[in-house]
């Protein structure tokens, strides 16, 4: 799925694009926002491998073997921050006016979100091409060092 107007990573707390998430067919979140990805496309950069995470998805679907409890789930990720929060309005701000064309408005408040949420991807990188930035260019390349020096913050389940 392509969430184009990021309404999916605010109503489950997701900063880090890429992400898998498994969502059953009552709607009922089994396996939180975790490092996971559906291709090969990154492995190269992140060395996460697809392959792992399709077999735990092939036993969930076939076994019905999940990763953890519904109540772990629940409990795995943490809610945004209220600055993260308001990074995440700042940013639907700053593309509805990109959309509007009101570019000088859209860079105020793409530049608003990332002082709010400097190290959320949704945020930061997602801005990068609606700003006309490269998202994998040196802008991206220098946000990832400032994250990785920064802890490599995550709002998931950490991967295996």
């Amino acid at each position: 799925m392509i969430d184009a107007e990021h309404l999916v990573t605010e109503l489950y707390a997701i900063s880090n694009v890429p992400t898998v998430i498994w969502i059953d067919e009552n709607n009922q979140i089994i396996q939180p926002n975790w490092t996971a990805f559906g291709t090969d496309t990154f492995v190269e950069f992140t060395g996460v491998e697809s392959g792992p995470q399709k077999d735990l998805i092939r036993r969930w679907v076939t076994n019905g073997d999940v990763m953890m409890t519904a109540d772990a789930a629940t409990d795995a990720v943490h809610d945004l921050s209220p600055e993260e929060e308001q990074a995440r309005l700042y940013f639907r701000i700053g593309a509805h006016l990109r959309r509007a064309g009101d570019e000088p408005g859209a860079e105020r408040n793409f530049a608003m979100a990332v002082e709010l949420a400097p190290y959320d991807w949704t945020v930061r990188r997602a801005a990068m091409p609606l700003r006309g930035a490269d998202p994998f260019g040196e802008e991206f390349f220098t946000m990832y060092g400032e994250w990785q020096e920064a802890g490599s913050p995550y709002h998931g389940v950490p991967s295996r």
